[in-house]
């Protein structure tokens, strides 16, 4: 294929998981687009579909991009993902066998760094309760009583200083609250604190904020052990993924006064959210709407198929993972 120029035979593309509009619409005449929203519309497809189809947009987080999935469709060679997470891809399968996997950072890292500041604040201040108050009639009777939490007085610790974790620092800066973090390895981007080891973290500090990726290395790694040295004035805020925090034993530590309190975006089981979790006055919950707006989603989906688009016109993927570097054709 000539770089810079579209194959003039026509490249089958599979939309797999929920099509969005500029997902549908955003291939030109050079394509040929399936769709499949479950892996059960995947194996319904025909083996001549599956024969044929070399490129697949994976279009939302529960959707599994795994060997079983990858290896129906043997002449595949990019699989674009929707989201800056890909733990729903199996990346190992997929540099083993020569396929690309790109996903969408930076168009969403300031909008998920919001959410998960107003997370903090809202779940500090109890937002969504004082909001209720005020809907129940309470405040003509008598004045809200005063916060515990607040953002004064506290130092944060964030789990995960990636794109997204800078960008929480930098809202955590203009508020005059002091930042460490806990990584695998220091950021040669920041000059706040590292933390090589997530306890002592927890103990240094009052607040977590987690936004690490998921998958097996982070797999309940904010567990009992942690809650506990974070200490009763203790706030986690995850907009990470539900499987990095044990649910169970966060649930414990809510009841127990372990910790203070808590602002979750994502869960263990998504969209099923523990009841215990539901009745308790010091969680905020949100539907998993880190970066849930028109503007970014749109931002998102465009950067799938402009993925997808420029490596089937011979050029380099825009932002292929770290497990199936780019190394030319």
């Amino acid at each position: 294929m000539a770089a810079g120029s579209i194959s003039s035979e026509k490249i089958d593309l599979l939309i797999y998981g929920p099509v969005r509009p500029i997902l549908e619409n955003g291939f030109s005449d050079h394509f040929v687009v399936h769709k499949a929203e479950t892996r059960g519309d995947l194996e319904r497809l025909t083996p001549a579909i599956r024969e044929k189809i070399r490129g697949v947009a994976v279009t939302y987080h529960t959707v599994r991009a795994d060997k079983e999935s990858l290896s129906q469709l043997p002449k595949i060679e990019m699989v674009a993902s929707f989201g800056v997470g890909y733990d729903h891809i199996d990346a190992k399968y997929a540099a083993e066998h020569n396929i690309i996997v790109t996903n969408t950072p930076d168009v969403l890292t300031e909008e998920v760094a919001d959410v998960a500041m107003g997370l903090l604040i809202s779940t500090l201040r109890e937002f969504i309760k004082a909001d209720r108050y005020v809907r129940s009639g309470l405040w003509q009777t008598q004045n809200y009583p005063l916060s515990v939490g607040s953002l004064r007085d506290r130092k944060v610790g964030i789990v995960g200083m990636g794109r997204i974790g800078q960008a929480i620092a930098r809202r955590l800066d203009a508020s005059l609250v002091p930042v460490v973090y806990h990584s695998r390895n220091p950021s040669k981007d920041v000059s706040y604190k590292h933390y090589p080891d997530l306890i002592e973290m927890a103990k240094a500090v009052d607040t977590l904020m987690v936004i690490v990726p998921g998958g097996a290395s982070t797999n309940k790694m904010i567990n009992a052990e942690v809650f506990k040295a974070l200490g009763p004035r203790g706030v986690l805020v995850n907009v990470a993924r539900g499987s990095v925090v044990d649910e169970p034993a966060l649930v414990q530590a809510l009841k127990s006064g372990t910790i203070l309190a808590a602002g979750l975006d994502v869960f263990a089981a998504e969209p099923t959210v523990p009841d215990e979790l539901k009745a308790m006055q010091n969680v905020v919950l949100l539907p998993h709407i880190g970066s849930a707006s028109v503007v970014t989603r749109n931002a998102m989906d465009q950067l799938v198929v402009d993925n997808l688009k420029s490596w089937f016109s011979g050029k380099a993927p825009l932002t292929p993972v770290a497990e199936t570097p780019f190394k030319g054709r």
